[in-house]
This record gives structure tokens, sequence and C-alpha cells, in this order.
């Protein structure tokens, strides 16, 4: 979800309905194939949103049935994911949402972290509220008619103020500091994983009941529960360097690959296939769906989409 912020099937099926913006720091446990000398393996940092899954689980799939490749896969939050990248802990991780001290002090400096190229989605986080409700109040979509309809979004868990949802603690969000600076009566509330998220959104948009939420794109929920956006004021470069001070919208951020420096000189045809990995927002949310929404193992939704789009894949591999 982002911006800044499986074995396949057994790793991420606890993770089956997240798509993103938590999970465990893995940096101080290596993959059991990580740095594994002569072996033929992979290592691949999955995020908790299913976007990340759908990228990792197409990799993986065509890493083992047509490179013959062997891969691991190990959960890692957004931060400790450049962490564990840096000392070789992992080999790549497919979908960052910008993390700039991060990119400075791993990629430019220490140099332990080479840029693997753009994943062909550009991401974008923002405030929505279901589309049901904007069209009952159009004003909505303006952030300064935000206070106006406070009271309709208050929960329990907002008190007695209106409910600003987020999802996980460990993504990129400024929405505190949104609140705060734009004078808006709201309380922000983490549902604490975007699984929670999501199904808060559906038992409200199923109630027809009003609500605010940080989310993003791309994202299959919106097949499913049409949103509209909130604006809020314009993004412009370097209106949110100073995360106590930001009062501007999230920006839209192409999502980048990143490779252990290591791998990417040496790590063969894995890693030139990592590099040219590139895909659309569309083929994202069609594995994304079928993961989420159609109850599919990662693997199974892989084999759908590889059997079917045989004219993207094979460039990957060329």
């Amino acid at each position: 979800m982002r911006v800044r912020t499986t074995a396949m099937i057994a790793a991420v099926s606890s993770l089956a309905l997240l798509t993103g913006c938590g999970a465990a720091d893995m940096t101080k446990q290596a993959s059991p194939f990580a740095n594994a000398q002569g072996a033929k393996s992979v290592t691949l940092s999955v995020q908790s949103w299913v976007g990340a899954q759908a990228n990792v689980a197409v990799a993986q799939y065509l890493l083992e049935n047509e490179l013959g490749y062997r891969v691991d896969t190990v959960q890692v939050d957004e931060v400790p994911a450049w962490d564990a990248l840096s000392q070789g802990r992992v080999d790549a991780l497919l979908e960052d949402w910008g993390h700039p001290e991060q990119e400075q002090r791993y990629v430019k400096d220490k140099k332990t972290i080479a840029p693997g190229g753009g994943l062909g989605v550009t991401g974008h986080i923002g405030w929505f509220v279901p589309t049901y409700f904007a069209k009952k109040h159009p004003d909505i979509t303006n952030w300064k008619n935000l206070n106006k309809y406070a009271d309709q979004f208050r929960t329990p868990e907002s008190g007695s103020k209106g409910q600003l949802m987020d999802g996980s603690p460990s993504y990129v969000t400024n929405d505190k500091a949104l609140v705060k600076n734009l004078k808006l009566d709201y309380q922000v509330v983490f549902a604490g994983s975007e699984a929670a998220q999501i199904t808060q959104m559906r038992q409200f948009a199923k109630e027809k009941k009003p609500f605010l939420t940080y989310w993003y794109s791309p994202q299959w929920l919106f097949k499913k529960v049409p949103m509209t956006e909130v604006k809020l004021p314009a993004y412009k470069e370097g209106c949110d360097a100073d995360l106590e001070k930001v009062a501007c919208a999230y920006p839209h951020t192409p999502l980048q690959k990143y490779l252990n420096t290591d791998f990417a000189k040496n790590g063969g045809k894995a890693a030139a296939f990592l590099k040219k990995f590139k895909w659309t927002t569309e083929d994202q949310n069609e594995v994304s769906l079928l993961i989420a929404d159609k109850k599919m193992t990662p693997e199974e939704a892989a084999k759908k989409w590889v059997d079917s789009h045989k004219s993207t894949w094979k460039k990957w591999l060329s």
C-alpha cells in the first residue's frame, strides 16, 4: 500500500486475503536457501499486501518451472526488507513504494543494493469514500468539506471524531500528520492489517454505511467495492519531506524492484529474469483477484496467469 508505506503455499496460506502498504521482522532469520554455495536458488522478499504477493507468485512460478531454480520467500516489513536485502538474506524485492532514506544509504552510499528496474505499475495512496456515499454527497470529494461529514463517519473506535481507517501501522502513512495539519475532526484508527481493513470495508459496503479510508491502487477491491478519492491538497515535490508538517496528498509512485548487489552481478539467469520482470496494473490485479477473492493459492493463480499470458512473460526469459 504503500508509497513507502511461498515454499509459496505454506508461507502465504495465512496471507491469502491480504493485498500495499505488516509482517514480522525477519532480518535476523536467514532463509535456508539464501547464500547457499553452489545452489541454484533464489530468495524473494514478499510483503503482506496481495499485489506484492502476486508479483512473487508469478516470478516464483516462472523461476521454478521455466528456469529450474529453487525459490524461497521471506515475509518482511517494508523498511526491514531493505536491511535484509542489503545483508544478502534475501536476493530481491519486487515492489517498493519509495523509501528515499534506504535508497540513499544502501544504493548510493553502501552500494549493497542495486536498482532492478521498474515493475511497470504505478502506485498511489489516497483517502477514499464508497462511491454510493459520494454520489449522495458530491462535495465530500474535497477535503475542505470533510469536517461537515465527520459525525457520519464516527465509530466506537473513533469516539467523538470521525474515523479515518488505516490498515497496518507498518505501512507508509502520513495520515496522523495530515489530520492534525489540515485541522480535521477525525481520528486515525488502524484495522491492524490489510485483510482486516478489507473485511471492515466490505461489511460497511454491504450495509451501505459511509466510511473514510486510507487506500491505494493498484488494488483488486475496487472491482468489488467502488470507491471515490477525496482530493487532498495537491502534491508538490518535497511537500512531504517533513513528516511532521506534511499537508499534501500522496504522490503517484512508479513502483520499483531492487536486488542485492552481489546477486545482481552474479545471479545469472535468475537476476536477468527479475530485472526484465515488468507487467501492468491489470496483470497484477488479475492475479491478486484470483488469490484474494477467488481463494486460489498463489501458485494456482500464477499458473492460470502464466498459461494465458505467454507472450508477456516470454520476453522476461529472453
